[in-house]
């Protein structure tokens, strides 16, 4: 690995199942992430995804490329445009910062309406990878 070097892009289908057990399994019950009806009624055209969800999915990117010995030491991810049912989330990774078997990546996740996430995560490799 080196620094500018590019991940292979991940699509992500977002459906409403994703959006839905992703909230369940982080324990968010915020009305938003289930119920369509009141997401609406708050302004959103639908239910879309939470933050934990989305950092769950940064986090298997970053793994699922790097390896069962890859170890997340630092995820810092912001949330931009939302990720509603029907569209496809796309991430992308680039090296950005390398120091031994620790590596800076800058990760992007777009989707049909913008950037749904940029940030960074920081991975140390172990000997095995």
């Amino acid at each position: 690995m080196n620094v500018g070097d590019a991940l292979p892009p991940l699509e992500i289908p977002v459906t409403r199942t994703l959006i839905v057990a992703g909230a369940i399994a982080s324990r968010d019950y915020q009305d938003v992430h289930h119920d369509a009806e009141t997401a609406r009624e708050k302004g959103s055209p639908d239910i879309f995804m939470n933050i934990l969800t989305t950092n769950g999915l940064v986090g298997r990117y970053i793994t699922d490329h790097l390896g069962p010995d890859a170890v997340l030491r630092k995820v810092a991810i912001r949330l931009g445009a939302p990720n509603y049912p029907g569209d496809t989330m796309t991430l992308t990774g680039t090296v950005t910062a390398l120091d031994g078997d620790t590596s800076e990546i800058r990760v992007v996740g777009a989707n049909g309406i913008g950037h749904h996430v940029t940030g960074t995560v920081t991975v140390t490799l172990g000997a095995g990878s």
